[in-house]
């Protein structure tokens, strides 16, 4: 469900969204007598993305996000869905989020940096728009190779916040005895901690790469050992 995102995105976007699984029903909400939304039509048909009118009733009211909601609870009470992707840099969404994922059902949320923490912490899993020109694969499944060096970042080093993210995540999945964890498993553990975190945010394609650039950890295949 779309709302308050450019066209620039929707190739990227929807493939990001694939990545998660199919999307069975695909809406943008928006004013479609409005001149400035022509450049949307012929993505439209592109991608079989279905267009919702919402007349812009009062000026400076976004009578869409409404609209969104409304269907949103809709296509909730059908119990046809795993999830939702909301793609939104609105923190009118929050309690959207939170009521979806009281009925059990994943929330994706795709929307600027500069999106409201309030609705970016609602979301199972949260992704950046600017980040999506950025080719990268599956993070939970991917596989580092041994013996390509990865050159140890100063800024990623000295980054207290994410080294703070990574140290916590490794030491909640690391067991008593063993200090080396999945890479599948200690991504899983970041995003339970800030549904955010994304590698590309960081100019890295992968989360090892990612790890082995702030020198704290030795990835070896699919383990992950804190130093």
């Amino acid at each position: 469900m779309l709302n308050n995102t450019s066209t620039k995105v929707m190739e990227s976007l929807l493939r990001e969204i694939a990545k998660f699984g199919t999307a069975y029903v695909k809406r943008i909400y928006g004013d479609w007598t409005n001149p400035q939304m022509n450049t949307w039509k012929k993505l439209l048909n592109d991608f079989a993305v279905l267009p919702i009118q919402q007349f812009s009733y009062t000026t400076g009211k976004n009578s869409t996000d409404t609209a969104l909601i409304i269907d949103a609870m809709d296509l909730l009470y059908t119990d046809k869905f795993d999830g939702f992707c909301i793609v939104s840099s609105d923190s009118d969404f929050t309690r959207l989020a939170h009521r979806i994922r009281q009925n059990g059902l994943v929330v994706y949320g795709f929307g600027k940096k500069t999106t409201p923490k309030a609705f970016v912490s609602a979301c199972d899993r949260f992704i950046c728009t600017d980040l999506l020109d950025v080719d990268t694969e599956n993070l939970g499944n991917e596989i580092v190779q041994e013996n390509i060096p990865v050159e140890i970042n100063n800024t990623q080093k000295k980054d207290k916040k994410l080294n703070k993210l990574l140290k916590n995540a490794s030491d909640s999945v690391v067991g008593d005895d063993d200090k080396t964890v999945n890479l599948g498993t200690l991504n899983q553990q970041l995003l339970k901690l800030d549904s955010s975190f994304d590698p590309r945010a960081y100019h890295c394609k992968k989360l090892g790469e990612l790890l082995k650039s702030t020198g704290l950890f030795i990835v070896e295949g699919n383990n992950v050992t804190l130093k």
